[in-house]
């Protein structure tokens, strides 16, 4: 059983340990602990019953309650499954940004961070260089790194 537990907002990784640490001092039948990705004041407890699930809960600084239902996994296994996302992006490619306010520049990627989807770039057009974060789907690769190493070769 799936139970959704009303939190304080931005303190649901201190409920997450408070909850862990209730559950193996009392040695109860919870299974998981999750924190849904872009849900806040929210966590999941999945466990056998609604008395274990209470019982972790109960008089815990910063819980709110425990909603009502029970849910089930596939209404949840899109916050709790990381989405993956093949990144055909590569340090020093030359991509096109397509979105404001950098809309149709140029740009080159100084580094990928494929955990939060975003690149690091570098406008190609500015006097100045400055690091720009964008999301990976609003970039668009125009010239790969590795193309301009061929080239230099010939």
């Amino acid at each position: 059983m799936i139970f959704i537990i009303k939190v304080t907002t931005n303190k649901e990784e201190r409920v997450i340990d408070l909850i862990s640490s209730q559950i193996l001092k009392k040695k109860l039948n919870v299974y998981a602990l999750a924190r849904p990705k872009g849900l806040r004041g929210y966590i999941l407890l999945e466990s056998a019953n609604r008395d274990s699930a209470e019982d972790a809960c109960f008089n815990l600084p910063y819980v709110k309650g425990i909603i009502g239902k029970t849910v089930a996994y596939e209404e949840v296994k899109n916050m709790i499954e990381p989405k993956i996302t093949v990144v055909n992006i590569e340090k020093d490619d030359i991509v096109e940004i397509l979105s404001d306010p950098f809309k149709k520049e140029k740009a080159k990627v100084i580094r990928i961070d494929k955990q939060k989807g975003e690149v690091v770039v570098g406008l190609l057009g500015a006097v100045v260089q400055i690091p720009v974060t964008i999301k990976l789907e609003n970039v668009k690769v125009i010239r790969r790194s590795t193309e301009e190493v061929l080239e230099g070769e010939e």
